[in-house]
């Protein structure tokens, strides 16, 4: 018989629908029986293409021993943790302060019947193994130490709670933010950095997109070939390992080795928004065609596999396919072999590594470039173009006989923010390269989030089954605002600014705290044992960081006071940190910057189609801190400070360049106007 989660909207909670556990939501029905039966809460959060998670759930709670123990001793509660992220970071946290390790999935806490954490880890087995502790022990221990322990157990939430407290920084007074953490920051990638195989740190290694454009903002405005090195070496290094899907396009999670060989298999749609973009702006930067390439495969995975009949996006492919993890992607040498000519399996194996050992489990192979393509038309003797053509039937062959394998899950829940970096990567893609079907598939997914998400100037966090559901997060509001002035600078429209200024609003009304900074929750959420107000970056850019730095940029836009001074107060809360732990903190290092030397705002006014043409000749260039919009003549209710005047001939533009409150005369001449944006 099913349990209480069959009745849930998210795909990672109906997987545990059937399971013998007597699992409840999250919600006042299992924190009421908790407190009312005085039973602990064992907490489980989890996600659906969580590899681990499926382990653990296969050996604990699809067994019915385990989940006996779990039904006597507990009120059992599964959360996903990207529709609940709010619980995730306190719990995270929690996890960090009681163990001193680090967290992950699945996250496994003990809490009062009030939420208080008293015990937590992450993977258990059902037995001992591995020298972790077996789950069908632990529990009768933890039962244990709940009925007998409670004046240690009060101890210390009294002295988590104090940690909690500590982690929210303290206003800053005296000097304001200078520069010196945008150097520090850079400074300390460079120390970190693997200087052979790509990489900030060492395996297992994640792709950190938000600073490797960190690295590439410093070089383009400030020309340090530091942060070049950096971030092309291991864009290198990604688009050529196992990390990227080379035959169906997109990038796995992370991989599990210090050579971007072996991924987890999971992919996700956050990771590969936020690498469009970097690749895009890769490209842009250096011009190597592997960034495009990668680029133009990963829009293709997007559109091809991850969009809603709504046009807008799924959340996440399984790493397992028919419970391995990986099976839907490796391949033995045979199964290669029987899908291809003789001729086109020769240049697949060499360029793939198919002749070489397996790299999966000493079984299998998993694709990626072992050999150059040139390296290997030499090494066959062939004309390169022959080579390509053979490798590119090759690929067509290899990904038609995959398809025909039992496919990874697909987690389908549209979720606001995520949704919001990959209109921001689409977007972004389209502008690098000039392709309007990716803006228009951009535009699709804002407009889906803007109609069936925001209803009365409440935004949801999530979309599964045909409607909203839970109350938005700052990284929804921060996310999508950012992403609605990036899609303004690909083609400018009346709903979209509308739309940013109402996001802008919600974000100081229900998130802002007077003393600075935003709160991950509104004022209005349920009470948990945290209020969080995060600074760093994660998998995901951080929220303090993106609502600063988005506030600003539309506080230049509209002359608007009060989004300015709200990123300012923002900045001046965070200082501290930011001196502190400046790597940990890119994305407020970017609102940082220009706030000390504000944007370059370009304003086009012209007939629509010259106007484009203009806007395609500028984004050949990358200029992370210039601000291009382009205003159609007779575009009515524009705000003073964008309604400059357009010029009379049809086939003129006027342009004009402002920084703060001070605008440059305007220019008719492109050329003039490129020269102008070069000085800084």
């Amino acid at each position: 018989m099913a349990n209480r989660l069959a009745a849930e909207t998210s795909p990672y909670l109906r997987q545990h629908a059937e399971n013998p556990v007597d699992w409840y939501p999250w919600g006042e029905e299992a924190l009421a029986l908790a407190r009312m039966a005085e039973r602990p809460i064992l907490l489980s959060i989890g996600y659906s293409a969580c590899h681990w998670c499926h382990v653990m759930a296969r050996e604990c709670f699809e067994d019915p021993e385990v989940a006996a123990e779990m039904n006597r001793h507990f009120v059992n509660v599964k959360v996903d943790r990207e529709e609940r992220p709010d619980l995730d970071q306190i719990y995270q946290l929690a996890h960090a302060m009681l163990t001193r390790r680090g967290g992950g999935w699945p996250l496994t806490v003990f809490l009062t019947p009030a939420g208080e954490p008293f015990f937590a880890g992450t993977y258990f087995p059902k037995r001992a193994r591995h020298g972790l502790p077996g789950f069908l022990d632990l529990l009768p221990g933890i039962a244990a130490a709940w009925r007998e322990k409670r004046p240690e157990i009060d101890r210390q939430n009294a002295t988590l709670a104090a940690a909690f407290a500590r982690t929210l920084p303290r206003a800053a007074g005296g000097a304001e933010p200078g520069r010196a953490p945008i150097e520090t920051a850079l400074a300390e990638f460079a120390r970190a950095f693997d200087a052979v195989n790509g990489g900030i740190g060492h395996a297992p290694k994640f792709p950190h997109p938000a600073e490797l454009a960190f690295c590439l903002r410093r070089h383009a405005l400030d020309g340090d070939e530091t942060g070049l090195d950096i971030a092309r070496l291991t864009l290198t290094k990604m688009a050529e390992g196992g990390i990227r899907d080379h035959l169906g396009g997109g990038f796995y999670r992370s991989s599990v080795d210090e050579h971007w060989m072996i991924p987890h298999f999971e992919k996700m749609l956050c990771d590969n928004a936020a690498l469009l973009a970097l690749c895009a702006d890769a490209w842009l930067l250096a011009g190597e065609p592997r960034f495009e390439t990668a680029a133009r495969e990963t829009v293709r995975w997007l559109l091809a596999e991850m969009r809603s009949p709504e046009g807008a996006f799924h959340s996440a492919l399984d790493a397992d396919s028919g419970h391995e993890e990986g099976g839907y992607y490796v391949w033995t040498r045979e199964e290669a072999r029987a899908a291809l000519e003789p001729s086109e399996f020769a240049v697949a194996a060499a360029h793939y590594g198919l002749d070489g050992p397996p790299n999966f489990e000493t079984r299998a192979w998993h694709l990626r470039v072992a050999a150059p393509l040139d390296t290997v038309a030499h090494r066959l003797g062939l004309p390169l173009p022959e080579c390509a053509a053979r490798l590119g039937a090759a690929r067509a062959k290899l990904l038609a006989a995959r398809a025909r394998r039992a496919r990874p899950g697909l987690d389908d829940k549209v979720l606001t923010a995520w949704n919001a970096l990959a209109v921001k990567g689409l977007a972004r893609a389209a502008r690098a390269f000039g392709e309007d079907a990716w803006l228009a598939a951009a535009r699709r997914a804002a407009d889906f989030l803007r109609t069936a998400l925001w209803r009365e100037g409440r935004l949801a966090a999530t979309w599964q089954g045909g409607s909203p559901r839970l109350d938005a997060y700052l990284d929804d509001h921060a996310f999508l605002l950012d992403a609605v002035l990036e899609l303004l600078q690909c083609e400018f429209r009346d709903a979209d600014l509308r739309f940013a200024r109402e996001l802008a609003e919600a974000l100081l009304a229900r998130f802002e705290d007077a003393a600075g900074g935003f709160w991950f929750v509104p004022h209005d959420h349920e009470r948990l044992i945290h209020r969080a107000k995060p600074a760093a970056d994660a998998a995901t850019p951080s929220g303090n960081g993106i609502a600063a730095f988005a506030l600003q940029r539309l506080g230049h836009l509209l002359g608007e006071p009060r989004y300015l001074e709200a990123a300012r107060r923002t900045l001046r809360l965070f200082r501290e940190t930011l001196s502190e732990h400046a790597s940990a903190h890119v994305s407020l290092l970017n609102a940082l910057e220009e706030y000390l030397a504000p944007p370059a705002v370009v304003i086009l006014r012209g007939e629509h189609a010259t106007i484009a043409a203009w806007q395609r000749r500028l984004a050949r260039v990358f200029r992370p801190a210039t601000i291009v919009i382009g205003i159609p003549t007779r575009t009515p209710g524009l705000p003073a400070i964008l309604d400059k005047p357009a010029p009379a001939g049809v086939s003129a533009v006027n342009a004009w360049v402002c920084r703060g409150v001070t605008c440059m005369p305007a220019t008719q001449d492109p050329g003039e106007l490129e020269r102008m944006l070069v000085k800084r």
